[in-house]
């Protein structure tokens, strides 16, 4: 057995279960809040567009590099929602089984675990599969805690020179999860100039950017701020994209991965071995739900108009501010919030994420603890009454132990 297996953490929603194993939920009907699981329906022409290429056959093997077809409708995608100069669809675009199977793959392409102290730099609190992917290439990681007192930035500047000499990549998350905070283009122009000063690559993880409140202001993504930059060969980065959030489609495990035509070219030499291939009827689904934008707009929506709604009364009981982007609430809880998630279920049989399983001891210090994770993914009435039920335990004395 592989040992470095048993350096990996369960994944938080293993700790959720063993958590309530043997807790007894409220004679309520259940909601479910925990995980960023879409629950809005996933467009109808999406789902033709499968049926379609389903019916066109199967019997072939699909190509790891995907069809030119599918990186070519990427590329526009990413072209007109960032605005870039240009995109080569050949070279710079890949397509991936989600972006979480990528970020962890992309990992054992980019660090060399025979090199001594490896590291890989991220986020905290952070998505797990950055840590499982350091992890098993042979690396250890440096944690950065989101600076609450500076609305959840990462302050990258005070990790110390020799973890950056010896970093191999860096995972950063924008839209951030949980938090929701989206890096601008001053913390952009520092983690490229880091980048190039100590030889690492920046993966950078865009799975919520298209989740946002204000039409008008779209998150920024890495590849715009490079171009901003002067750096439009994308050196030292990529991005990792999906339909999963976007388009409602987390079943059809459709993403991408773009940027540097280099890293991209050792991504698909690793892929060939690694057996990712997108089959032909998820290419075409994928093709359909990357060249419109009308449903994604609508989805924005429905989200905009869950958190404009109930955002406000969760804050004057649990405080929280309203994220920049992506469908999580970060909220604080009274106590602990490992206790007041189990809580919720045996009071009010509503589900949430504690922030402390997201999050790292670094120095005594978890930054997650103390806070759980809101995701507003269902319908706004579910949504409406799983906040309700929220602040209704949060206003009431736990019972005695």
């Amino acid at each position: 057995m592989n040992p470095l297996l048993q350096r990996l953490q369960p994944y938080p929603f293993e700790r959720l279960r063993a958590l309530l194993a043997d807790a007894r939920p409220a004679q309520k009907p259940p909601i479910n809040l925990s995980i960023g699981e879409p629950k809005h329906e996933t467009p109808g022409f999406i789902i033709d567009a499968l049926a379609r290429g389903a019916r066109r056959g199967l019997a072939n093997y699909p190509t790891t590099k995907g069809s030119p077809a599918l990186r070519e409708a990427i590329a526009t995608w990413l072209v007109r929602r960032h605005r870039l100069r240009a995109l080569e669809a050949d070279t710079q675009v890949l397509p991936v089984l989600g972006s979480r199977e990528a970020l962890f793959a992309f990992g054992q392409t980019v660090i060399d675990g025979s090199r001594p102290g490896a590291t890989v730099v991220v986020p905290n609190p952070f998505y797990q599969i950055y840590e499982g992917a350091a992890l098993l290439a042979g690396a250890n990681t440096w944690c950065v805690i989101a600076d609450e007192t500076r609305g959840f930035a990462h302050p990258f500047a005070d990790v110390p020179a020799d973890v950056w000499n010896r970093t191999a990549l860096l995972y950063v998350c924008s839209p951030d999860n949980p938090t929701g905070r989206v890096l601008t283009q001053h913390e952009w122009r520092e983690l490229f100039a880091r980048a190039d000063r100590h030889g690492f690559v920046i993966a950078s993880d865009e799975c919520y950017s298209e989740i946002y409140f204000d039409e008008a202001r779209p998150p920024l993504g890495a590849l715009a701020a490079a171009e901003v930059e002067g750096r439009g060969d994308y050196r030292n980065l990529v991005v990792f994209g999906s339909l999963s959030k976007r388009s409602n489609a987390p079943g059809l495990r459709s993403g991408f991965v773009a940027g540097d035509a280099g890293l991209i070219a050792s991504f698909l030499r690793y892929r060939t071995y690694h057996g990712s291939a997108m089959s032909d009827a998820v290419a075409e689904a994928s093709i359909a739900a990357w060249n419109d934008e009308a449903h994604v707009i609508d989805n924005r929506a429905r989200y905009a108009e869950k958190f404009a709604s109930l955002a406000p009364r969760l804050a004057r009981v649990l405080p929280c501010a309203m994220p920049d982007a992506a469908f999580y609430l970060w909220a604080k809880t009274p106590g602990d919030d490992a206790a007041f998630a189990r809580r919720l279920v045996e009071e009010e049989n509503v589900l949430v994420l504690p922030g402390s399983f997201l999050g790292r001891d670094v120095g005594g210090v978890n930054p997650g603890a103390g806070r759980i994770r809101i995701a507003l993914v269902p319908d706004l009435a579910t949504c409406a009454e799983g906040i309700e039920r929220i602040v209704a335990c949060a206003t009431r004395q736990p019972a005695p132990a």
